[in-house]
């Protein structure tokens, strides 16, 4: 499946891990986006935006990639947009890079995106590379985690159906309020199984740093 690595303009720790998770990617750059080009060494095939958090000299040291530039009256976020970007050019799997810190506004936001992509059978991933979020919707979905992750589940919504394994405390078909903190600070001891029969959540994951 055609993967894309989009590049946002949150936190970024580059790890092994994801390095894993880019590997082939097609890159496209969201505005203040493109500086994670140059700590991950990548050569993006566009970069969209319309440019108010990049600095002119970043501008400057990458005069041949391609620019999409928008007005600032969108009403989309640059990173939804270089999104619709990925999807127009065949993305089946995408990776928000530098989807998590920065402005806890498109943060959030971009956490609601997760879950219409998934919804729309789009596999996504935000990353700051110490830090994942997995959206989780009805179904089963299952995490490539390694032993000693820390996880956390953030519900969206009231949660039915919640079942939990490959975990230090599972669960099976529990019903989780919204507001509740049951599935806060949980452990994986390697790939999780999480089963939902209605509601939505974002799985927050801490991977060990080697």
């Amino acid at each position: 499946m055609i993967r894309f690595a989009i590049l946002l303009g949150g936190t970024l720790m580059p790890t092994a891990r994801l390095s894993r998770q880019i590997a082939g990617a097609r890159v496209i750059a969201a505005d203040g986006g493109m500086r994670h080009a140059e700590t991950l060494g990548l050569d993006p095939e566009l970069w969209v935006g319309d440019f108010d958090s990049t600095p002119a000299e970043l501008l400057a040291r990458h005069p041949d990639v391609p620019r999409q530039r928008l007005s600032p009256d969108k009403d989309k976020t640059d990173g939804e947009l270089a999104v619709d970007a990925a999807i127009a050019r065949g993305a089946r799997e995408i990776v928000m890079v530098g989807g998590l810190g920065g402005q806890a506004d498109h943060m959030l936001g971009h956490f609601t995106l997760a879950l219409r992509l998934a919804q729309d059978g789009i596999a996504t991933l935000l990353t700051s590379g110490d830090e994942e979020a997995h959206p989780i919707i009805p179904g089963e979905t299952r995490l490539d985690l390694d032993d000693g992750t820390r996880l956390s589940l953030i519900a969206l919504s009231p949660l039915r159906g919640l079942t939990l394994e490959g975990v230090r405390w599972p669960l099976t078909e529990r019903v989780v309020p919204l507001g509740s903190t049951l599935t806060l600070s949980n452990v994986a001891h390697g790939p999780v199984a999480i089963r939902l029969e209605s509601g939505y959540a974002i799985a927050l994951a801490y991977p060990p740093i080697a």
